[in-house]
């Protein structure tokens, strides 16, 4: 097992069974509450539930997917907290993905003004990139984790095994996360994992712990996101304003699959205004292209998409925030567009990506 130690918290990636066990052997928790979806229940659980059977413990079960990461979720999780007589010295486990560790943290850290809670990720995507930060919530309004606070776990258990159980459409969007780290941070890892075609064949593990020390690095100098942290919303502006509308039609997106299409759409915004070369627009887009495999948007959804943009939390002065590449593995910061700016990103991701059926 690997730790990555951070200020006040250690990531350990591998098998969890013995270390979880000493960890919670060293400590006096009054009960266990661990909090699944129908999916970590069957796939999950099963895992986990040998190492706490000597604890009183409670399973709370949640629907699953993005589209109940919302107040009504957190009154269930709450209403069981309480039934249950969780206390302040309670511990909560978040068994999924990001959805759990994003609402399960928030709830916990809520519930009578906070009990500890420890992260266990379950899917790629939860795991290069909830896994760190402390950045905790739900979804309000179509407007992606508008209500939260950043509050840090008192663990994180990565493992791969939990990989095994996932769809080939869940590790795909997972990898958006990797991929976005390597072009913000990394240009060598970049250049590797351009080589990538066949995402069946990738030794996932490999790839967790240099994504993750990545977002280490960047997290632990700018905890609260006042700086350097808004590297990691590269993709993220236009990502989660076409993630939030995709949730309200019969197509709803994968947040992975959302952030690539930001991915490639800020990639253009990032030639136009800091000069990123079009050799490197080129091989990005073609690159996220030919993984993702993206359908067009309805140019009638770009006012909504717009809407949806202009209440992004990354806002300053009413103006859309971005984070740009001057290159394949740095970024800048605090990058604006206008609305007609960001329509002209659209329509290039749109004149890229293969006619099909539309978001």
């Amino acid at each position: 097992m690997e730790t990555l130690p951070l200020q006040d918290y250690n990531i350990y990636v591998g098998d969890f069974d013995q270390r979880l066990s000493d960890w919670l052997a060293e400590k006096v928790y009054s009960r266990l509450l661990i909090i699944v979806d129908q999916n970590t229940k069957m796939h999950c659980w099963p895992l986990l539930e040998p190492v706490v059977s000597a604890y009183q413990h409670s399973l709370i079960e949640i629907p699953a997917g993005e589209d109940h990461k919302h107040l009504e979720t957190c009154q269930q999780i709450w209403q069981t907290m309480m039934e249950a007589r969780a206390d302040r010295r309670s511990l909560t486990i978040d068994l999924g993905g990001g959805v759990i560790g994003d609402m399960g943290g928030f709830c916990a850290s809520t519930f009578k003004r906070g009990m500890d809670f420890v992260q266990m990720p379950t899917t790629l995507l939860s795991q290069v990139d909830a896994s760190i930060g402390g950045k905790l919530g739900i979804d309000f309004m179509q407007v992606k984790n508008s209500i939260g606070v950043f509050r840090n776990p008192q663990a994180v258990y990565i493992d791969p095994r939990f990989l095994r159980t996932l769809s080939a459409r869940e590790l795909r969007s997972g990898f958006a996360e990797i991929i976005k780290h390597s072009l913000i941070a990394d240009r060598e890892q970049w250049e590797e994992l351009r080589q990538i075609s066949d995402l069946g064949k990738v030794d996932w593990p490999k790839l967790i712990v240099p994504s993750l020390r990545i977002k280490q690095r960047i997290v632990e100098i700018d905890p609260f996101e006042r700086g350097l942290r808004k590297a990691l919303n590269f993709g993220h502006t236009i990502g989660h304003a076409v993630e939030g509308h995709a949730l309200e039609t019969d197509a709803p997106l994968l947040h992975g699959e959302a952030i690539a299409v930001g991915m490639i759409a800020e990639t253009y915004l990032s030639h136009r205004q800091l000069d990123l070369s079009a050799e490197a627009l080129e091989t990005i887009t073609d690159f996220i292209r030919r993984i993702y495999e993206p359908v067009a948007l309805d140019p009638a959804t770009f006012p909504e998409l717009l809407r949806l943009m202009s209440n992004d939390k990354k806002n300053e002065s009413q103006a859309i925030n971005f984070s740009l590449l001057p290159a394949a593995g740095s970024v800048e910061v605090n990058r604006t567009a206008s609305p007609a700016e960001i329509v002209e990103s659209l329509e290039y991701y749109n004149e890229i990506v293969a006619v099909g059926n539309r978001i």
